[in-house]
């Protein structure tokens, strides 16, 4: 199961179910997909595909939107 936290055009925002307990997002555009952590900082795990420039605009999404995905995060794996 992987539920999807917000969209934004080409950009979808997810976590996976089953995976690590350190709060992380998962980007996937057409072009590519990657994973941040967003403790202790926002931060790039892993990128597979996506510009620097998508990189950017995906990691301005989430300084965005952090406070939602935060929310989300601790209701979907709660304690």
């Amino acid at each position: 199961m992987s539920p999807t936290v917000f969209r934004d055009g080409a950009y979808r925002f997810f976590f996976f179910s089953r995976e690590e307990p350190r709060a992380h997002i998962h980007v996937q555009h057409p072009t590519g997909e990657a994973k941040f952590w967003l403790d202790p900082a926002i931060s790039l795990a892993r990128n597979y595909g996506l510009t620097e420039q998508r990189l950017a605009k995906v990691r301005s999404l989430i300084q965005e939107h952090e406070d939602e995905i935060r929310i989300a995060w601790r209701s979907h794996f709660p304690g």
